[in-house]
């Protein structure tokens, strides 16, 4: 088919919450390239790393060996997963249940399910617990990230009604980000804030977080609280607006109610208290009050530095205060917006999908909205008791209360915190279904039954993003292998319980996902989220933000514009709350504060980004950020192998100096689970997180953990990167995976090798691992010794040094005959200085070049190249594989001012010209390298510098 005849559909991005249109194109069968939707209001065009790159993770050659194709079955925990039918797979799921229920009650059963579910599957999935299974067992993953928010909104507004609008952005005068790295974890709506920027100069950010992100290094104005200072800090806010009478008394009195209470409370909260307890200036404190109070329209961005907190819910609504004090909500540019974290994770929130909701934003505690409930689903009565939030849920499996585990479209075994009590109960529980479109999450292993399920491409649905915007979800390609979609799986799971039980017979007989979603508009109506106005003919011509009622023609930009809140007095309510330290204290045996957040150009526990591997390239493997003052007062370096222990567990993985964050706090990715890093005993960087959680929201801790760090003494290391193929590497990766359960340190992860996919692992071990071990490790990275592997071993020191030599232009077969000749893959194994030639062995994978004239000199080992090389080093532009010593060497020769050095880097290498989700970190570089003097300066290439 030709690029003219190629099919485009219009689809959403199944990331974060932005919500972004993306055109994908396609033939049919493969989607050859995706670009963003120039028509959809939340992105008009752009996309970031992540959604510019979705395209690769479909590719044939990498979802026939990454996806779950078919239902799988195990007549025992330990025994290999057996490949059955549908029908069969589905009876066992109907017969385990009603077994379950038969002999221990409905609430012995818990279904986990996901923010990355669409609003369809969701509402089959709640549906299917609450009226048939009959229990409130049902929650989501978006536990993890949003429910302070929920909760907060809940307090003050009456209702989980988020009352902004991506717009206000363009309207603010001041900008508050408040525990969120946009530029980061919303990239695309970051551009947004950049072009306000470029509209408005006069445009304020104040940016509060204890690191100094790529956020809030752009920002107007940086405060970097101690971590989880933040009720003080808004206390603090309101008390000086107080005393500089900056607030809006006629809408408190008219419009509020509360506020005496509230005043009584911040009355404590003195400049100087505040800066003592955040660790901050007060004459910073005083601007961010000024700026926020009487430079408005003032619109607040807060996102996980809020919500993942064991005081959340208080956090949200001590912010939401400051806006009811100072009257700024409801109109244009102002307002507390909660920025999504997941694509649909506001779906579920409208569908009742959690242990604490009814459908349609209903209350679970009123009888009369429980009525409503039920007499729509044609049921006696829904359940009245909370049901377990993803913490307790997983806790009540580990102590027995909970008999079986249906885990839908999410990976428990990385992204809950305190991983041991996870795994405990994942052992513990009598039955596990897992229902996913990929085949490597943890969670996997402990499965009894597997569904497989249709993912993105494949979907067709509905989602919300975060500013109430409901957009269509469109199929791009038919299911691959045997995968269903997941709203399906869970109707038939229903009507075959029905079936038994002799009920709701006709309950889940839905035609196809749109009737899904016309039921569940109906039971909106006549709430504050009514979508009876909405149909799929409608969103299929543009999205639309509810509310949108039957008989209006668009929905509401913003809300409360007339005053009036969802509460039974029709005011908004200032929550009084004091401040409460930190849940899991840092004390002299945990010194460190460690918090944990998002890669720019990852997502979640990389089930989608890990198939491409060129977005590892920006931060290629695990580590554990730490200021260097800390480094040396515990006589760490750069790459040091540290143990990072807290209360619960312990982790293995490199240590980095970083500026970004003061003494006593540390920092570590969220996405690093035990499918990429491992080590005897351990799951992944939430081995050490706190499962700590917010009384009123149940959200868990997953921000803040004390930690103590020390170095490691293990004498083998290994070293190894080998190209592959796409279609040979999650095969290759799950090999591996399986070897190196009892190895002290591992971290294995796809890497970009010049033009080829690869693989990198990374090893660590006391003592130099069993020979078998060593065996099995080299065949699986096609480095097994053999006549035309170039081999070097010290058997006395133990150093070994294997490199494979192919044929210049070949990608992975051996050299034979004469020519130009490159290497593919590198092994390098023994005590630490065994690792020494791994930079400019590296280098010479990555850039092909000719070895065929270099022979012995090749194994000589050392820091030094036999003949000069250049060394690509991290890339900065994911998209176009820009590194940063090719940026630095650009800026090195470039004058004028920080905008004209930017235009010209970017005129001669393109970089963030494309996604621009690095043009923040370019930003930074060019203010960080100065122009070299006249003499002396050497030309560097794309590739990198050259060493020798």
């Amino acid at each position: 088919m030709t690029a003219a005849a190629l099919i485009e559909t219009r689809t959403t991005c199944p990331y974060c919450g932005v919500g972004c249109g993306v055109i994908a194109q396609h033939d049919g069968v493969q989607i050859t390239g995706v670009r963003g939707d120039p028509d959809h209001p939340a992105n008009f065009g752009r996309l970031c790393s992540k959604g510019a790159n979705l395209h690769l993770t479909t590719l044939p050659e990498v979802a026939q060996t990454s996806r779950l194709l078919t239902p799988g079955m195990r007549v025992e925990r330990s025994a290999p997963m057996q490949t059955v039918s549908w029908d069969s797979a589905l009876d066992s799921v109907a017969e385990r249940i009603a077994q379950t229920v038969a002999e221990h009650g409905p609430d012995s059963v818990g279904i986990y399910v996901s923010g990355q579910l669409l609003t369809e599957d969701y509402y089959a999935f709640n549906k299917l617990t609450k009226a048939l299974i009959g229990t409130q067992n049902i929650d989501t993953n978006s536990r993890l990230c949003m429910s302070s928010a929920v909760a907060g909104y809940k307090a003050t507004l009456g209702t989980d009604s988020v009352p902004c609008s991506y717009e206000d952005i363009d309207h603010a005068r001041v900008l508050f980000i408040s525990g969120s790295n946009t530029a980061f974890a919303h990239p695309v709506l970051y551009r947004r804030i950049e072009a306000a920027r470029a509209a408005n100069p006069d445009l304020k950010i104040i940016v509060v977080d204890p690191r100094r992100t790529d956020t809030a290094a752009e920002a107007d104005l940086h405060l970097p609280i101690l971590p989880g200072t933040d009720v003080m800090l808004y206390q603090g806010m309101l008390h000086i607006m107080l005393w500089e009478s900056w607030i809006d008394r006629v809408f408190i009195d008219a419009r509020t109610e509360g506020f005496d209470q509230l005043k009584a409370q911040v009355r404590n909260a003195t400049p100087a208290e505040v800066a003592r307890v955040c660790g901050i200036d007060q004459a910073a404190l005083l601007e961010a009050t000024r700026l926020f109070a009487t430079q408005g329209p003032t619109l607040s961005l807060y996102c996980q530095g809020l919500n993942q907190s064991a005081d959340g819910t208080h956090k949200n609504a001590a912010l939401i205060n400051l806006h009811l004090a100072t009257g700024q909500i409801g109109k244009p540019g102002a307002g507390p917006f909660s920025l999504t974290g997941q694509p649909n994770a506001m779906g579920g929130r409208e569908v009742g999908g959690l242990a604490n909701l009814l459908p349609a934003h209903r209350d679970l505690s009123n009888p009369a909205h429980r009525a409503e409930v039920a007499a729509f689903w044609g049921i006696d009565e829904v359940p009245t008791t909370r049901g377990k939030t993803a913490v307790e849920m997983f806790e009540a499996a580990r102590t027995g209360q909970i008999k079986l585990l249906w885990i839908v479209c999410t990976n428990p075994a990385h992204s809950l915190p305190n991983q041991q009590a996870v795994h405990e109960a994942l052992s513990t529980v009598p039955c596990v279904i897992v229902q996913d479109a990929f085949a490597s999450p943890a969670t996997l292993r402990y499965a009894d039954i597997v569904l497989p399920a249709t993912p993105w491409a494949e979907k067709d649905g509905t989602v919300t993003n975060s500013e109430r915007r409901i957009s269509r979800q469109r199929a791009v390609l038919p299911p691959m292998g045997e995968a269903r979609h997941d709203w399906l799986i869970a109707a038939q799971v229903a009507q075959n319980l029905a079936a038994r039980w002799g009920r709701l017979q006709r309950g889940f007989a839905w035609a196809d996902s749109e009737a899904v979603w016309n039921e569940w508009r109906e039971l909106t109506r006549g709430t504050d989220c009514d979508i009876t106005g909405m149909s799929y003919a409608m969103l299929d011509a543009a999205p639309q933000q509810w509310p949108l009622r039957e008989g209006e023609a668009t929905g509401a930009a913003r809300l409360f514009t007339d005053g009036r809140f969802h509460t039974p007095s029709g005011r908004a309510r200032f929550v009084a709350q004091g401040y409460k330290p930190v849940a899991d204290r840092v004390d002299a045996q945990f010194p460190l504060a460690l918090t944990t957040g998002r890669l720019r150009d990852q997502w979640h526990g990389l089930s989608r980004t890990g198939l491409v591997p060129k977005l590892f390239a920006h931060a290629p493997e695990p580590r554990i950020e730490m200021n260097g003052a800390d480094m040396g007062r515990r006589g760490l370096r750069e790459g040091d192998l540290v143990a990072v222990e807290s209360r619960r567990g312990r982790q293995v993985l490199p240590v980095a100096a970083s500026d970004a964050m003061r003494s006593g706090q540390a920092f570590m990715a969220m996405h690093w689970g035990e499918e990429y890093l491992g080590g005897a005993g351990t799951h992944g960087v939430n081995s050490v997180t706190s499962d700590a959680i917010d009384p009123v929201s149940r959200q868990p801790e997953l921000k803040h953990a004390a930690v103590r760090v020390s170095k490691l003494d293990l004498s083998w290391r290994l070293v190894a990167h080998v190209t592959c193929n796409l279609a040979d590497l999650q095969p290759r990766l799950a090999e591996l995976r399986s070897l190196l359960l009892e190895v002290d340190y591992w971290a294995l992860v796809p890497t970009t090798l010049g033009e080829s996919a690869g693989i990198t692992l990374r090893m660590a071990n006391a003592t130099r691992p069993p020979q078998p071990v060593l065996d099995a490790l080299g065949i699986a990275l096609n480095l097994a010794p053999d006549a035309r592997l170039l081999r070097y071993a010290d058997a006395q020191r133990g150093v070994e040094r294997r490199l494979r030599v192919v044929a210049q232009g070949s990608a992975g077969t051996d050299a034979t005959g004469s020519g130009a000749r490159a290497i593919s893959a590198l092994w390098l194994s023994g005590p630490q200085d065994a690792l020494d030639a791994e930079g400019w062995l590296r280098s010479f994978i990555d850039t092909r070049q000719d070895v065929s004239r270099l022979g012995a000199a090749l194994l000589a080992g050392g820091s030094q190249a036999p003949v000069p090389v250049q060394v690509r080093g991290a890339a900065v532009c994911s998209c176009l594989g820009v590194s940063e010593p090719a940026i630095r060497a650009c800026l090195a020769e470039v004058k004028g001012t920080a905008q004209e050095r930017l235009a010209a880097l970017q005129a001669r290498h393109h970089c963030g010209t494309q996604c621009g989700s690095c043009l923040p970190e370019l930003k930074r570089l060019v203010t960080q390298v100065q122009p070299a003097k006249a003499m002396g300066v050497v030309s560097e290439s794309v590739s990198g510098s050259l060493v020798k």
